[in-house]
């Protein structure tokens, strides 16, 4: 599944109060990201910036940005963000070329680990590279984990009363902070079912996927399923398996219905 970047740039809820202190740690990864091909910023000082609690995003110092900065004076008012403060909107100017709003600063943040980092907009940038390898979505939390096993378990997926799958030979890919996912053969889901939707999504730990919609009893469930092609190498054991959304399914595990779970992604 792919993850919903969180700007403070754009909210326009007012922002709550926070209990929590703000999450920042360096991160030991060279970091890049290029805009037409040309680095906008390099360095090897990257914090991460846990803005939530789901995964961090990056920041870097102002001395490490090789663009042009250049603030916007049409950007004021934008909602503060409870611990880094109102943020100042820049367009950023690299090899002739601007990028409009493409990174923010927070000049009246009260936390000094902040005060002369840069945070790109990661929309805003072509490619971001940790060390030599691009990543997508967001940067890899370094407290995240995949783990994919091979298992025997019988999974059974229903839907509107219709069994649409069922596998003895499924992946099981345990993620950090998710529930686990049950990738299930082709040839135990019912294909017949199921039609390509246009959707596609990315994550930075298991690559792009391609989505299916369900249709059944005359009902049809937007993008209910998966698949990851060419995943990534981390998770290349789920690579042509489909798994179903665990939160608008019925699951039963060894026989057993499994209460669905509630994740972001509900």
């Amino acid at each position: 599944m792919s993850a919903h970047t969180h700007d403070p740039a754009t909210d326009t809820a007012a922002a709550g109060p926070d209990p929590e202190p703000l999450r920042i740690e360096r991160s030991p990864k060279r970091v890049r990201a290029l805009v037409d091909g040309q680095p906008v910023f390099d360095t090897r000082s990257a914090m991460l910036v846990w803005e939530k609690p789901y995964y961090p995003t990056y920041y870097v110092p102002r001395a490490d940005v090789l663009g042009e900065l250049v603030e916007r004076s049409d950007d004021h008012g934008r909602v503060a963000h409870p611990h880094l403060g109102a943020p100042e909107v820049l367009d950023v100017v690299i090899g002739g070329h601007t990028r409009r709003r493409a990174a923010l600063t927070f000049p009246a943040s009260t936390d000094v680990r902040v005060a002369d980092l840069v945070r790109p907009k990661w929309a805003a940038m072509d490619e971001w590279l940790e060390e030599d390898e691009p990543v997508y979505v967001h940067p890899r939390d370094p407290y995240k984990r995949i783990d994919v096993l091979a298992s025997s378990r019988h999974v059974r997926i229903v839907v509107d009363g219709t069994v649409v799958a069922e596998s003895r030979q499924p992946r099981i890919l345990f993620e950090t902070g998710l529930p686990p996912r049950y990738y299930l053969p082709v040839s135990d889901v019912r294909m017949e079912l199921l039609r390509a939707s246009d959707s596609v999504s990315h994550c930075p730990y298991k690559g792009t996927a391609s989505w299916w919609m369900l249709e059944v009893d005359g009902g049809r469930h937007a993008d209910l399923a998966w698949m990851y092609r060419s995943p990534t190498a981390e998770s290349q054991k789920i690579a042509g398996l489909l798994a179903f959304y665990d939160e608008r399914v019925d699951l039963h595990l060894d026989g057993e219905l499994q209460e669905r779970p509630e994740t972001p992604f509900a």
